[in-house]
């Protein structure tokens, strides 16, 4: 899927992306939760880049949890960006908020931020190069040893238990009363539009990215999370 599919996608998805995947969000707040304990160690005043945003789930958590934090959040996803803005409008952190409609490239140069997010965005580039590079474009946005979390759809699909751990998570996803014919788009999405790699494909590519060997701190399913530090050379 290249990138003007992936936005049309989201866009059509955004104004009821949230209601959609409600029952499902234990899966998010485990890896938010987490985050909020890597993250707790930052300046009272962090810069936080969060990169595919989405609708703004992470930094609505994050701004709660954080009163004195600021935000840019880079999601290529029209509607995506105005459910985000929405939200934060609606809880009154929106003058802490940039938001961004666009890819990290064409970001505004601006100080280099505390930490960073990326959280199920990376598995939908299929070409580790491309991979490796997304990665690159956070670390050069962080400080030095600046913190990342990320996380994606992760298994080894080669190992013989992998249908069935497959089968498990599609059980999963039907939690959010997906139609039978969706939960089959998405399974075969997960042969072509994704790039499912094993964890230790996923921690050696945000490495080559310019990060220190992350810790894998979440499972869930098929998602993993991770946090790295960026290298400070």
């Amino acid at each position: 899927m290249d990138r003007t599919e992936l936005e049309s996608t989201f866009d059509q998805q955004a104004g009821v992306y949230d209601q959609q995947w409600a029952k499902l969000a234990p899966f998010r707040d485990g890896i938010h939760l987490l985050a909020a304990s890597v993250f707790s160690g930052l300046p009272h005043d962090a810069r936080m880049l969060c990169v595919g945003a989405g609708t703004g789930a992470e930094i609505h958590f994050f701004a709660d949890r954080f009163p004195g934090w600021t935000f840019v959040a880079v999601e290529p996803s029209g509607g995506m960006v105005s459910a985000a803005r929405s939200r934060a409008e609606a809880h009154g952190y929106d003058k802490r908020c940039e938001f961004h409609t666009g890819y990290l490239e064409s970001l505004p140069e601006s100080a280099p931020f505390d930490a960073a997010t990326s959280l199920l965005v990376s598995h939908f580039l299929l070409h580790p190069g491309e991979r490796v590079a997304f990665f690159r474009a956070i670390a050069d946005r962080l400080k030095p040893e600046g913190m990342l979390v990320t996380s994606d759809l992760s298994a080894d699909t080669a190992s013989p238990l992998y249908p069935d751990l497959l089968e498990v998570w599609m059980r999963a996803l039907s939690g959010a009363e997906l139609s039978a014919e969706r939960l089959q788009q998405m399974r075969a999405a997960y042969d072509k539009d994704v790039s499912i790699l094993p964890p230790s494909s996923v921690e050696a590519i945000v490495a080559s990215g310019g990060f220190q060997p992350p810790v894998q701190c979440y499972q869930a399913g098929l998602i993993h999370a991770w946090y790295a530090r960026r290298r400070a050379s």
